[in-house]
């Protein structure tokens, strides 16, 4: 057997490499198109849960990207207390490998991957769904994909208005604070859900409840809006979806009846929202499939439950750019 190497790119790796936001929407948006193509395979997450759901679990994704020529599995460990030891609450890992032959090619740590696709699919819905014209935000969550979803939003939008919310004053206050030095402007913290949804274009929840509530309601949808749900346990009343001319997901697979968790998942276990009345896969309004928004007057939800292509793009871009810069390591496999 020849000798095997693999490349290994750590998280001071990643932070050195420094995607820019146009180049981490633009590998997600590869990876997209390439789905509506139909030249990619996802395989729907499984999950490991230690004890309980509330306290944490590990999500495992696989899956394959035809025009890369790379699969990988990521791991991904999603424990909401962790902060309480002073750690991100996901973190994961990448494995990247041959499609042809099995053959290892990478380990990555993808706790930012994991955080960066997240945000660039929010911002890539927002590019084809949103209206050009938004100009106000409304976030709900303050953790590592909320921090991505409203920086590549604004990249794309340059928005007016920004606020925020989550349940923690500490975590709010500081992810406001972190986002006003970052964007280099004013962002608005709130103390409620209401201040922060209400009337705006683009609302996008990613909260992290120990259970479904209806904490995010309905009426505050003006028409025209861009909604996206996306916590684990749903905060959504059960009619918002009846206010929506489009209903869009990234991957109908990952949300068909019979899977656990997700904003949508009572709508879908209860036939409310079906394949057959789902506007679109992202993937194929990306490809030129499907449409996007067609008008102004249009209100659309885009639920999102993270896909394995996003990550393997990320991670395959990561590595394209390490190896032009030097970065990272060579480790001996076999």
């Amino acid at each position: 057997m020849p000798d095997i190497d693999i490349t290994y790119i750590n998280g001071p790796d990643v932070k050195a490499l420094a995607l820019t936001d146009a180049e981490i929407i633009a590998a997600v948006e590869e990876a997209l198109r390439a789905q509506g193509e139909g030249e990619t395979v996802i395989e729907p997450r499984v999950h490991l849960v230690p004890e309980s759901s509330d306290k944490g679990h590990f999500n495992v994704l696989r899956g394959y990207v035809k025009p890369l020529g790379v699969a990988g599995v990521k791991v991904v460990g999603d424990f909401v207390d962790n902060y309480k030891q002073g750690l991100p609450s996901e973190m994961a890992i990448l494995n990247l490998f041959d499609p042809e032959n099995g053959m290892p090619k990478a380990v990555i740590d993808a706790s930012a991957i994991t955080d960066m696709r997240t945000g660039a699919m929010t911002a890539i819905g927002a590019k084809y769904l949103a209206r050009k014209d938004s100009k106000i935000l409304g976030h709900i969550g303050a953790r590592g994909t909320a921090y991505w979803n409203v920086r590549l939003m604004d990249h794309l939008f340059d928005f007016d208005e920004i606020r925020v919310h989550s349940r923690r004053p500490e975590s709010r206050e500081a992810f406001g604070a972190r986002l006003e030095a970052d964007l280099g402007k004013p962002v608005r913290v709130t103390d409620n859900w209401q201040d922060c949804l209400e009337g705006a274009d683009i609302m996008v929840e990613a909260s992290r409840l120990p259970e479904p509530q209806p904490l995010f309601l309905t009426e505050w949808v003006k028409k025209g809006a861009f909604v996206v749900p996306y916590g684990t346990m749903s905060a959504i009343e059960f009619s918002l979806t009846d206010i929506m001319d489009k209903v869009v997901v990234d991957d109908w697979g990952q949300c068909k009846p019979g899977r656990p968790f997700g904003s949508l998942r009572r709508h879908v276990d209860e036939g409310k929202v079906t394949e057959e009345n789902l506007h679109a896969e992202m993937g194929q309004i990306v490809a030129g499939r499907k449409s996007g928004r067609e008008s102004d007057e249009e209100t659309i939800l885009f639920w999102h439950r993270g896909l394995s292509s996003s990550d393997i793009a990320l991670g395959w871009a990561m590595m394209a750019k390490a190896k032009k810069l030097g970065i990272g390591q060579t480790l001996k496999f076999a």
